[in-house]
């Protein structure tokens, strides 16, 4: 089924609605100040929220290779749902407070076609299933039944995804049902990953089981274009990790990627937003959001609210570990 000529508008007519400063065009003066920030293009180069070095040596594997981009992001972000040691993607992710456990995930290419499913349950690759949604209907998401029903339709299969450890966690946690978020303790973390290919495009992917214990139906950033995700091949790309609520309230991804067009570095656009979300939440210290970003040469930056956030990088230059600076010091 073709897609429809619209997504590839979408970017600039967003761009419309935000604030005077995030309207400024890409001028040749902000694109030559972009390029002076790195004198060497670094390509190919993926890297992801936390550190999830099976995902980006994946990811890795597929870029050196010289496979796309698309494919990169997608297949590193596939290693985090098909681990059941991580209880916040995929396979024994958290269940929502009825014990159900549902999954939301996005992907977005280097021409801004874009897919997504919010509240998927029994399929254990959302982020698959999202690309399906992106390249066979002419829709960007697909949400609950409809999405499982879709799924199913392009042939995946139906998998319980509530393992044995997180089924007791939940059980362990009815007894008092207080809901109260733990800084960066994985009950409400993602996988946001990023990449360039050979070619220089860019395309990025996120995937999460969304906050342990929610109401049901809840849907936090990660599978919102814009908020938990946000790719333009002209400037840059942009995820997010944390509580995903406050992320979705400044449109987060989108707004980095603007400041890099604007000129700015992926790591001062980072810090931005950051700002941005804590300016709306003054003196706040009971959440963490950490943002990862990357521009069109290579370079990457990483901000988080506290302490203890950390982004991975895969390129020629090795495979890091990079700990993240934050608003709020330890």
């Amino acid at each position: 089924m073709q897609r429809r000529n619209f997504l590839k508008n979408s970017s600039a007519a967003a761009a419309g609605l935000v604030a005077a400063p995030l309207a400024i065009s890409c001028t040749e003066e902000n694109r030559s100040k972009m390029t002076s920030q790195n004198s060497g293009t670094i390509r190919p180069i993926t890297i992801c929220t936390w550190n999830f070095e099976n995902a980006t040596a994946k990811a890795w594997e597929v870029l050196k290779e010289g496979g796309s981009s698309l494919d990169a992001v997608q297949q590193g972000a596939m290693v985090e749902e098909a681990d059941v040691t991580n209880q916040t993607v995929g396979i024994g992710g958290r269940p929502d407070r009825d014990g159900n456990v549902s999954l939301d995930a996005c992907i977005m290419d280097k021409d801004g076609n874009c897919g997504a499913v919010l509240a998927l349950q029994h399929i254990a690759s959302p982020i698959s299933v999202a690309r399906k949604v992106m390249e066979e209907t002419p829709h960007v998401m697909l949400a609950g039944k409809g999405a499982e029903k879709f799924a199913y339709e392009q042939g995946f299969k139906k998998t319980n995804l509530l393992t044995e450890k997180s089924k007791q966690e939940w059980l362990e946690w009815k007894k008092t049902s207080k809901y109260e978020p733990i800084i960066n303790i994985e009950n409400h973390d993602t996988i946001g990953i990023l990449a360039i290919d050979q070619k220089g495009d860019i395309s990025g992917a996120c995937t999460t089981s969304g906050m342990g214990y929610k109401y049901a139906g809840r849907i936090g950033d990660s599978p919102i274009i814009g908020a938990g995700l946000f790719v333009d091949n002209e400037i840059g790309a942009a995820t997010a990790t944390g509580v995903g609520e406050e992320v979705v309230r400044t449109v987060g991804s989108f707004l980095i990627v603007e400041l890099m067009r604007q000129g700015k570095s992926p790591q001062e656009a980072c810090e931005e937003g950051v700002r941005r979300i804590m300016a709306k939440n003054k003196d706040r210290t009971d959440f963490q959001i950490g943002f990862i970003a990357i521009n069109k040469n290579g370079e990457t930056g990483g901000y988080c609210i506290q302490p203890g956030f950390s982004y991975r990088t895969y390129s020629k230059e090795g495979h890091e570990d990079n700990p993240s600076d934050s608003f709020l010091k330890a």
